[in-house]
């Protein structure tokens, strides 16, 4: 009888499995793929991403260290037991250290900087001061400056607007930011352009201490001494090595002399803790900020200038210093040319338990539990290859290197790659590539949230809701569909995704894991397994999700990218573009008329007139025509390929290779080869980091920022480009298409 259930229960099992569909495998094959996915869960383990979590982190492993190195080794020695061809890949790149460090308050009530975090009992690797990195921003100019203190907010553009009609000019100053608002090395960049001398940047409790909550070791939120370090080197303008753009910096490579080099500061820029702001933020004078500016130090917020001048002196040690990418490869048993890539960096600022290694655990596990299938005959039937990276934090100097030493191959043969950076309690996020939409989506229905059992979907869709207005509540009410964002910048997707064309997807988990611990000596197993995941249990979440995208697209019958998907999200972008200058000519023409009416009123005094006649030039017509009827073209022609790729299973083996192809090297057509103004390393046309926003993203930058910046020749020019690419990208789908007819 107990037979007979258990046979029972199996085929129920094996039933629901043939019944349920999967984007891009046949019928018949989505059974023995949920097979796979759930054979894949078993081989996945909590304690043993705990262990190699605890070594990793045992020690500050920044790039050029002693434990970064021993690290990659550790790592590259678990792969090769695990079944891959292994290789530690070296490049050398150059990265600043500390020599000296100085910042000083001068006048009657002098302060001098501590610029040092402290250790903590109960945090047992804070204590390893001689291995730990300085805190300092990386890419930082020399300088030895002093002059008066100006708070310049987060220290963007508009801030200085605001600032401007204060009457307050930074021309010859030191500015002091808040962390926050934008990524950190558009502080300095934009302070430069305004003349400002010096930048600093420290952490306000109201974002990044305890105005959040307990700080750290009583709560996870950064304590007044804490910094956080990074590097403010130019990455909207390239990433990677900065004495190599677009070249690996290998041995042969020419490389750029330090002056010659664009992406480093041009000024001198320190981060400060809160403790160290203090003294230097009660010393401004000047007018009380705006509202929104305001943190939570017990002072009154004043712009400045401070009555006493700020001496800030910094040197450091242009060194060049070996990096190591850890690549792991398994061939495909049947396309063995066409490659799966995984992504995730293990440098760290300090310690880095959080920030990257959670994320590379993770992923450990997956090339694990992959590994021991495949001892068992259930091999990947596309090559994937497990990397996890170094030199990161830098400027994405490890992937870069790599990427750009070979790019020509990566064009040929990478289908996907997927990154993640780190991972704590909470909720599923994805960003990337909007052809891979339907696929996470897929996948996410399929994962359960370890806290409350329902899907990681379900969660998801839970908060999405909660946290909606009445009128958001209505239209979302039953679409748990989760719409994936855009990726800017800011880890390792960047060279894959927005350099080379590679469909890109970056995953993970957060929002209950918050904490100040980012980029400090705080960042630590201690930390990270009191506050932020607690048993691993959303480090499994990860691994089951990244490890079911890898292995669907590794698998998969029909590559599961949803080009439909793609150009309507481009729509919506380009209806954006066109709102936006609808808005900016509106702007415009009331700002004009309230000049015209005060000059009217001051016509007697021809001195007044010429205060108030500068008038804004006026908007000029913009033809769109031509970017319309492109993606009105690829609208059919996308809509066009979805109908025929339910047909893809009556095609031959070589047909569908060429089918296949053809749609993961797509997105490349998306590319210009010149790139976006000013910043040419940037070829994707509908995804890339922002110019002035670092991290943040700019969907159709080039025609975005045109219009941003009133350069109207500039607009016109990225109409022509994003129709030609659109066109080229149409060409590559009704090639595909044209398959089917053969």
């Amino acid at each position: 009888m107990r037979f007979l259930f258990t046979i029972c229960l199996l085929a129920s099992f094996l039933f629901s499995f043939s019944q349920q569909k999967i984007s891009g495998f046949f019928s018949g094959n989505a059974a023995n793929q949920l097979a796979v996915e759930k054979e894949f869960d078993g081989y996945l383990n909590a304690k043993d991403q705990d262990t190699w979590l605890q070594f990793l982190s045992a020690r500050p492993h920044h790039i050029g260290s002693a434990q970064g190195k021993l690290n990659a080794e550790y790592m590259a020695n678990l792969f090769r037991q695990w079944g891959y061809d292994t290789e530690i890949a070296t490049y050398n790149v150059l990265f600043p250290t500390p020599k000296f460090r100085q910042l000083e308050l001068l006048g009657p009530n002098p302060y001098k900087a501590k610029l040092l975090e402290t250790a903590l009992k109960e945090d047992r690797t804070s204590s390893q001061l001689s291995e730990q990195l300085p805190t300092y921003n990386a890419y930082s100019a020399d300088g030895d400056v002093t002059a008066e203190l100006v708070f310049v907010n987060w220290g963007v553009p508009a801030d200085y607007e605001v600032l401007e009609k204060m009457g307050i000019s930074v021309k010859g100053k030191i500015v002091i930011a808040k962390y926050g608002g934008s990524w950190r090395g558009i502080k300095p960049k934009v302070a430069a352009e305004h003349g400002a001398i010096g930048c600093l940047i420290y952490s306000d409790p109201h974002e990044d201490g305890y105005f959040q909550g307990d700080v750290y070791p009583f709560g996870p939120f950064r304590p007044e001494q804490s910094v956080q370090r990074g590097s403010v080197m130019d990455m909207p303008v390239y990433p990677g090595d900065p004495t190599t753009p677009f070249v690996g910096s290998t041995a042969d490579a020419k490389r750029l002399k330090r002056e010659e080099i664009t992406t480093i500061m041009k000024i001198p820029v320190l981060p400060i803790s809160y403790e160290d702001a203090l003294p230097l933020l009660k010393s401004l004078k000047g007018p009380v900020v705006p509202e929104a500016w305001r943190g939570s130090l017990p002072i009154t917020y004043h712009a400045g200038p401070s009555e006493n001048k700020v001496h800030l002196k910094l040197a450091f040690n242009w060194d060049f210093k070996p990096l190591y990418n850890v690549i792991a490869t398994m061939k495909g048993s049947v396309f063995p040319d066409e490659w799966i890539i995984r992504g995730n960096h293990h440098d760290g600022w300090v310690n880095g338990a959080s920030d990257p290694l959670s994320g590379m655990v993770a992923e450990m596990d997956e090339a694990r539990a992959i590994g021991e299938m495949a001892k068992k005959g259930i091999r990947p039937k596309r090559t994937v290859v497990f990397c996890a990276w170094d030199g990161e934090e830098p400027s994405l100097l490890g992937s870069t290197e790599w990427v750009e030493d070979h790019a020509e191959e990566l064009k040929k043969k990478a289908v996907l790659y997927l990154n993640s950076d780190g991972n704590s309690r909470g909720f599923i996020g994805f960003g990337g590539s909007h052809a891979l939409e339907k696929y996470v989506n897929e996948v996410a229905s399929e994962v359960k949230d370890p806290q409350t059992g329902v899907s990681v979907l379900e969660r998801r869709y839970a908060r999405t809701i909660a946290n909606a207005d009445v009128l958001g509540k209505s239209k979302l009410y039953g679409n748990r569909y989760m719409k994936i964002g855009a990726l800017g910048a800011g880890s390792d997707y960047s060279p894959f995704f927005q350099h080379l064309g590679i469909p890109s997807g970056n995953v993970g988990f957060g929002g209950e894991g918050s904490g100040g611990e980012y980029h400090s000596i705080y960042d630590s197993y201690d930390h990270f397994i009191r506050f932020k995941d607690p048993g691993l249990q959303y480090g499994i979440a990860l691994a089951k999700t990244a490890g079911r995208m890898m292995l669907r697209m590794a698998n998969a019958d029909v590559l599961p990218f949803d080009y439909s998907i793609l150009t309507n999200t481009v729509n919506g972008y380009f209806a954006e573009i066109k709102s936006l200058i609808e808005q900016s000519r509106t702007q415009v023409e009331i700002e004009n008329k309230l000049i015209a009416d005060k000059v009217y009123e001051l016509a007697a005094d021809p001195k007044e007139n010429l205060k108030h006649s500068a008038a804004k030039p006026s908007i000029p017509f913009i033809d769109f025509s031509t970017v319309e009827n492109a993606l009105a073209q690829v609208k059919k022609t996308t809509d066009l390929l979805s109908a025929n790729l339910s047909k893809a299973e009556q095609l031959d083996a070589a047909s569908l290779k060429k089918l296949n192809q053809l749609l993961y090297q797509a997105e490349q057509k998306l590319l210009d080869e010149k790139g976006l103004p000013r910043r040419p390393w940037y070829r994707h046309q509908i995804y890339a980091p922002g110019y002035y926003t670092g991290y943040g993203v700019k969907t159709l930058p080039g025609l975005r920022e045109g219009i941003e910046e009133s350069s109207w020749a500039e607009t016109k020019e990225r109409i022509d480009i994003l129709s030609k690419v659109l066109l080229k990208f149409d060409g590559t789908l009704q090639e595909a298409i044209s398959i089917f007819s053969k």
